[in-house]
């Protein structure tokens, strides 16, 4: 029959100093994982090793440090999940809003769109009873009646012009005249040479 060895005063320090590296390594597993939450990042075994400064066969070969990452990756999954399904929620709402929005800004455009239409009977109707008022004599007259008075609009025009020439001629004659007259009275009033 076997006996259990009993470890000597070496190799329970060995233990004990190796139980102590792995509670600290633990720690800073702990840490790691609430600095990587903190920081919204996304949860790995690697991640967490280089954060931790483990090695990544510690946080696979020991039991403690594969419970403290399950954890924590599943709650990260739940977080998430919830938060994609908030934010599914939000997007919802948000298209549920736009939709009435624009439900309601439909309905508007219809309001508008029938006194639109209503308007343009009314005026259709105001044109049907102005066109019905002239007789084809009367419409026959006023457009003669348009068509001789454009031709004498052309003809006064015309005349005006004319008459604008002239007037500018006369005015230029004058200012010659003018001239004439103060030059005539200049030699009147000078005296005789030799007097």
């Amino acid at each position: 029959m076997k006996t259990a060895a009993v470890p000597g005063p070496r190799t329970a320090a060995a233990l004990a100093a190796r139980r102590r590296e792995t509670e600290t390594a633990l720690g800073r597993v702990r840490e790691a994982i609430t600095r990587l939450r903190y920081e919204k990042a996304q949860l790995s075994v690697a991640g967490i090793a280089r954060r931790a400064d483990v090695s990544r066969t510690l946080l696979y070969d020991n039991p403690e440090a594969r419970a403290i990452i399950a954890s924590a990756i599943a709650e990260a999954g739940d977080r998430r999940t919830r938060s994609l399904a908030d934010h599914d929620n939000e997007r919802e709402a948000t298209w549920r809003e736009r939709a009435l929005n624009a439900e309601d800004a439909l309905k508007t455009a219809h309001v508008e769109i029938l006194a639109q239409r209503t308007r343009i009977g009314e005026l259709l109707g105001q044109v049907r009873d102005l066109e019905s008022e002239w007789t084809e004599e009367a419409i026959q007259r006023i457009t003669t009646e348009n068509t001789t008075l454009k031709k004498r609009v052309r003809q006064l025009t015309a005349d005006n012009r004319t008459l604008d020439e002239r007037f500018k001629a006369a005015r230029s004659n004058l200012r010659f005249q003018d001239r004439r007259v103060a030059d005539l009275e200049a030699r009147i009033t000078a005296p005789a040479p030799g007097s």
